[in-house]
């Protein structure tokens, strides 16, 4: 299958599913497939040592797969802490995570990392586990340290990691506020991203519905696992070295 030019997909990080009025909102978005567009919904599992109910979860992801290529979102340091704490093995916990949820029956095929959190040897765990990793960006996020692990790359690649293993990477371009500021200068291959809670915010709600209206005369609405599909045909890329990815 040939690599696909002028695209656009939409993924959701679904931070706070059980928060019923941000759920409501993300389901009906979920439903309405505005502009056309399949959002992908990226679902944090629950903190069970956070008293998070997991059957209320359960229930919920169910109906997200019902409506949308599913997707695993990890935040490692609890519900409102992205990025993992000192000590925390990143890569163990999302081991642990997907072993929970194929447990029980929810078997996501797409990752994103939260805070755009990726290390080699979280890429590693994701390619062992057969995810297609969301985690990359276009971009750089100013908020980032110096330093802090994540990995850019400028179109969908497969990576050859050290151990020979490889892992479809279809990176993220743009929020919604950048694309807002860019909708005049969109490079061919956008995947816009944004959050379930921002879907609260009157303002935020009708500017994402305004916004894919007009991204959908200028770019063809793919499902993410249509562009997996496509990205078959991606270039193979060597995994860059740790400078690299965190320049």
């Amino acid at each position: 299958m040939e690599e696909l030019q002028r695209y656009a997909v939409v993924s959701c990080h679904v931070e706070r599913p059980l928060d019923d009025r941000v759920w409501r909102a993300f389901e009906r978005l979920l439903r309405r497939r505005p502009a056309g567009f399949v959002v992908t919904p990226f679902l944090r599992p629950p903190d069970l040592e956070a008293g998070e109910d997991e059957e209320r979860w359960l229930e919920r992801a169910r109906r997200a797969r019902e409506l949308a290529p599913l997707g695993h979102h990890t935040h490692w340091g609890g519900p409102s802490h992205a990025r993992p704490p000192d000590g925390v093995d990143a890569a163990a916990a999302v081991r642990r995570e997907a072993a929970w949820l194929r447990e029980r029956g929810v078997e996501p095929r797409f990752f994103c990392g939260g805070g755009w959190y990726i290390d080699l040897p979280l890429a590693t765990a994701l390619a062992e586990l057969g995810y297609v990793d969301c985690t990359a960006t276009t971009f750089r996020q100013p908020y980032l340290a110096a330093g802090a692990p994540r990995l850019q790359l400028d179109r969908p690649a497969h990576l050859r990691l050290p151990g020979g293993e490889r892992l479809l990477e279809l990176p993220a371009t743009h929020s919604l506020g950048m694309l807002a500021r860019g909708l005049a200068r969109l490079p061919d291959r956008v995947h816009v991203h944004f959050h379930d809670w921002e879907l609260t915010d009157r303002s935020r709600a009708l500017a994402l519905e305004a916004l894919l209206r007009l991204l959908r005369r200028l770019r063809r609405p793919l499902s993410i696992d249509e562009l997996a599909r496509h990205a078959a045909a991606a270039p193979v890329e060597r995994w860059p070295n740790e400078s690299t990815i965190a320049a």
